[in-house]
Protein backbone atom coordinates (compact mmCIF):
# COMPACT_ATOMS: atom_id res chain seq x y z
CA UNK A 1 0.00 0.00 0.00
CA UNK A 2 0.89 3.64 -0.71
CA UNK A 3 2.43 5.01 2.12
CA UNK A 4 0.51 8.29 3.76
CA UNK A 5 0.40 11.41 5.52
CA UNK A 6 -2.92 11.03 7.66
CA UNK A 7 -4.64 13.76 9.85
CA UNK A 8 -7.91 13.33 11.70
CA UNK A 9 -9.66 16.50 12.81
CA UNK A 10 -11.28 14.66 15.82
CA UNK A 11 -11.39 11.30 17.29
CA UNK A 12 -13.21 8.57 15.93
CA UNK A 13 -13.74 9.81 11.94
CA UNK A 14 -16.96 9.33 10.01
CA UNK A 15 -15.99 10.70 6.69
CA UNK A 16 -12.50 10.58 4.76
CA UNK A 17 -10.80 12.83 2.32
CA UNK A 18 -8.20 11.22 0.04
CA UNK A 19 -6.09 13.92 -1.62
CA UNK A 20 -3.59 12.86 -3.90
CA UNK A 21 -0.95 15.46 -4.62
CA UNK A 22 0.94 16.78 -8.07
CA UNK A 23 3.94 14.96 -10.20
CA UNK A 24 7.01 16.01 -8.26
CA UNK A 25 5.40 16.58 -5.04
CA UNK A 26 4.44 14.75 -2.11
CA UNK A 27 1.80 13.89 0.71
CA UNK A 28 3.20 17.14 2.77
CA UNK A 29 2.51 19.20 0.09
CA UNK A 30 -1.68 19.77 0.87
CA UNK A 31 -1.07 19.05 4.83
CA UNK A 32 -1.36 22.95 5.72
CA UNK A 33 -5.00 23.72 4.02
CA UNK A 34 -6.69 21.33 6.15
CA UNK A 35 -7.21 24.16 8.97
CA UNK A 36 -7.53 26.87 6.28
CA UNK A 37 -10.62 24.91 5.13
CA UNK A 38 -12.93 25.88 8.08
CA UNK A 39 -14.39 22.58 8.07
CA UNK A 40 -17.31 22.35 10.97
CA UNK A 41 -16.26 21.74 14.57
CA UNK A 42 -18.21 18.73 14.70
CA UNK A 43 -17.48 16.94 11.55
CA UNK A 44 -14.53 13.85 12.07
CA UNK A 45 -12.71 13.81 9.33
CA UNK A 46 -10.06 11.55 8.54
CA UNK A 47 -7.37 13.33 5.74
CA UNK A 48 -4.97 11.03 4.01
CA UNK A 49 -2.31 12.48 2.02
CA UNK A 50 -0.84 9.93 0.01
CA UNK A 51 2.93 9.97 -1.05
CA UNK A 52 3.37 8.67 -4.98
CA UNK A 53 5.97 6.48 -5.92
CA UNK A 54 9.22 7.55 -6.80
CA UNK A 55 9.57 6.52 -10.94
CA UNK A 56 11.24 8.12 -14.31
CA UNK A 57 9.68 10.84 -16.06
CA UNK A 58 10.33 11.33 -19.72
CA UNK A 59 9.05 14.99 -19.38
CA UNK A 60 11.91 16.09 -17.20
CA UNK A 61 14.73 14.46 -19.07
CA UNK A 62 13.76 10.63 -17.21
CA UNK A 63 14.41 12.40 -13.56
CA UNK A 64 13.21 10.28 -11.01
CA UNK A 65 10.55 12.21 -8.90
CA UNK A 66 7.57 11.57 -7.23
CA UNK A 67 4.82 10.54 -10.06
CA UNK A 68 1.13 9.09 -10.50
CA UNK A 69 2.20 8.06 -13.96
CA UNK A 70 4.84 8.75 -16.86
CA UNK A 71 3.83 11.73 -18.83
CA UNK A 72 5.79 11.09 -22.10
CA UNK A 73 5.16 13.71 -24.03
CA UNK A 74 5.13 17.53 -24.20
CA UNK A 75 1.72 17.72 -24.50
CA UNK A 76 0.58 16.46 -20.89
CA UNK A 77 -2.67 14.75 -21.78
CA UNK A 78 -0.83 13.04 -24.77
CA UNK A 79 0.67 9.59 -25.32
CA UNK A 80 -0.57 8.62 -21.68
CA UNK A 81 0.96 5.62 -19.43
CA UNK A 82 -1.45 3.15 -19.63
CA UNK A 83 0.17 0.97 -17.05
CA UNK A 84 1.61 3.42 -14.99
CA UNK A 85 -2.03 4.85 -14.42
CA UNK A 86 -3.69 1.43 -13.62
CA UNK A 87 -0.90 0.62 -11.08
CA UNK A 88 -1.81 3.95 -9.50
CA UNK A 89 -5.41 3.56 -9.78
CA UNK A 90 -4.76 -0.19 -7.89
CA UNK A 91 -2.81 2.04 -5.35
CA UNK A 92 -5.65 4.57 -5.28
CA UNK A 93 -8.82 1.93 -5.08
CA UNK A 94 -6.49 0.19 -2.25
CA UNK A 95 -7.20 3.65 0.12
CA UNK A 96 -10.48 3.65 -0.37
CA UNK A 97 -10.96 -0.08 0.28
CA UNK A 98 -9.09 0.58 3.76
CA UNK A 99 -11.11 3.40 4.70
CA UNK A 100 -14.54 1.82 3.95
CA UNK A 101 -13.00 -1.17 6.14
CA UNK A 102 -12.43 0.95 9.24
CA UNK A 103 -16.06 1.81 9.16
CA UNK A 104 -16.01 4.36 6.40
CA UNK A 105 -19.32 4.24 4.00
CA UNK A 106 -18.32 5.38 0.31
CA UNK A 107 -20.96 7.93 0.74
CA UNK A 108 -18.80 9.81 3.46
CA UNK A 109 -15.63 9.74 1.18
CA UNK A 110 -14.24 12.61 -1.29
CA UNK A 111 -11.67 11.92 -3.58
CA UNK A 112 -9.36 15.24 -3.99
CA UNK A 113 -6.74 16.26 -6.32
CA UNK A 114 -4.47 18.64 -8.08
CA UNK A 115 -2.90 18.59 -11.13
CA UNK A 116 -1.54 14.75 -11.85
CA UNK A 117 -3.25 13.77 -8.92
CA UNK A 118 -6.43 15.75 -9.90
CA UNK A 119 -6.27 13.76 -13.19
CA UNK A 120 -5.93 10.46 -10.87
CA UNK A 121 -8.69 11.41 -8.45
CA UNK A 122 -10.75 11.83 -11.91
CA UNK A 123 -9.99 8.44 -13.37
CA UNK A 124 -10.67 6.55 -10.08
CA UNK A 125 -13.47 8.63 -8.47
CA UNK A 126 -15.39 8.05 -12.18
CA UNK A 127 -15.12 4.30 -11.87
CA UNK A 128 -16.68 3.34 -8.36
CA UNK A 129 -19.43 0.71 -8.56
CA UNK A 130 -20.66 3.11 -5.15
CA UNK A 131 -21.42 6.87 -5.26
CA UNK A 132 -18.73 8.89 -3.27
CA UNK A 133 -19.14 11.86 -1.23
CA UNK A 134 -17.80 13.87 -4.17
CA UNK A 135 -14.79 14.62 -6.60
CA UNK A 136 -12.67 17.38 -6.48
CA UNK A 137 -10.57 18.29 -9.22
CA UNK A 138 -8.00 21.24 -9.37
CA UNK A 139 -5.87 22.39 -12.38
CA UNK A 140 -6.00 19.16 -13.96
CA UNK A 141 -7.15 17.18 -16.91
CA UNK A 142 -8.81 14.22 -18.01
CA UNK A 143 -7.37 10.63 -18.81
CA UNK A 144 -10.99 9.34 -19.94
CA UNK A 145 -10.30 8.31 -23.31
CA UNK A 146 -13.57 8.93 -25.45
CA UNK A 147 -14.00 5.59 -26.51
CA UNK A 148 -13.86 4.15 -23.21
CA UNK A 149 -17.77 3.71 -21.73
CA UNK A 150 -18.29 4.28 -18.35
CA UNK A 151 -19.72 1.04 -16.11
CA UNK A 152 -20.00 2.82 -13.05
CA UNK A 153 -22.21 4.93 -10.43
CA UNK A 154 -22.71 8.52 -12.55
CA UNK A 155 -24.07 9.76 -8.89
CA UNK A 156 -20.94 11.22 -7.50
CA UNK A 157 -20.45 15.13 -7.77
CA UNK A 158 -17.95 16.43 -9.49
CA UNK A 159 -16.26 19.78 -8.80
CA UNK A 160 -13.54 21.02 -11.12
CA UNK A 161 -11.34 24.11 -10.07
CA UNK A 162 -8.73 25.55 -12.68
CA UNK A 163 -6.70 28.98 -13.30
CA UNK A 164 -7.28 31.14 -16.01
CA UNK A 165 -3.33 32.05 -16.46
CA UNK A 166 -2.16 28.12 -15.92
CA UNK A 167 0.61 27.89 -17.89
CA UNK A 168 1.38 23.79 -16.64
CA UNK A 169 -2.36 22.74 -17.46
CA UNK A 170 -3.86 25.24 -19.76
CA UNK A 171 -7.55 26.35 -19.08
CA UNK A 172 -8.77 24.72 -22.27
CA UNK A 173 -7.94 21.48 -20.82
CA UNK A 174 -9.85 21.57 -18.07
CA UNK A 175 -13.21 23.03 -19.72
CA UNK A 176 -12.59 19.88 -22.34
CA UNK A 177 -12.78 18.12 -19.13
CA UNK A 178 -15.72 18.99 -17.58
CA UNK A 179 -17.17 19.12 -21.40
CA UNK A 180 -16.58 15.15 -21.90
CA UNK A 181 -17.82 14.64 -18.07
CA UNK A 182 -21.16 16.39 -18.58
CA UNK A 183 -21.88 15.02 -21.61
CA UNK A 184 -20.98 11.34 -20.02
CA UNK A 185 -23.48 11.78 -17.32
CA UNK A 186 -21.99 13.08 -14.91
CA UNK A 187 -22.94 16.34 -12.16
CA UNK A 188 -20.34 18.41 -13.03
CA UNK A 189 -19.35 21.62 -11.06
CA UNK A 190 -17.04 23.92 -12.40
CA UNK A 191 -14.76 26.93 -11.21
CA UNK A 192 -12.51 29.73 -12.76
CA UNK A 193 -10.45 32.18 -10.87
CA UNK A 194 -7.85 34.38 -12.11
CA UNK A 195 -4.65 32.37 -10.78
CA UNK A 196 -1.69 30.75 -12.51
CA UNK A 197 -1.01 26.62 -11.47
CA UNK A 198 -1.79 27.02 -7.98
CA UNK A 199 -4.69 27.93 -5.31
CA UNK A 200 -5.70 31.11 -4.30
CA UNK A 201 -7.60 32.19 -0.88
CA UNK A 202 -10.83 32.83 -2.53
CA UNK A 203 -10.76 29.12 -4.11
CA UNK A 204 -9.59 27.66 -1.06
CA UNK A 205 -12.62 29.30 0.83
CA UNK A 206 -15.03 27.41 -1.98
CA UNK A 207 -13.15 23.73 -1.57
CA UNK A 208 -14.13 24.50 1.92
CA UNK A 209 -17.39 25.32 1.44
CA UNK A 210 -17.87 22.57 -1.06
CA UNK A 211 -16.57 19.83 1.29
CA UNK A 212 -18.81 20.83 4.29
CA UNK A 213 -22.04 20.79 1.88
CA UNK A 214 -20.77 17.31 0.91
CA UNK A 215 -19.87 15.92 4.22
CA UNK A 216 -22.90 17.22 6.43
Amino acid sequence: MLKYLEIETAPNPTHSIIWLHGLGADGYDFQPIVPELNLPNNLAVRFIFPHAPQIPVTINGGFVMPAWYDIKADNIEGRQDAEGIQTSTKDVQELINQEKEKGIAASNIILAGFSQGGAMALYVGTHQEEALAGILALSCYTLLPNDVPFETSKSTPIMQMHGTHDGVVPIHLGEASRDFLSQSGFDVEYKAYPMEHSLCPPQIKHIGEWLTSRLT
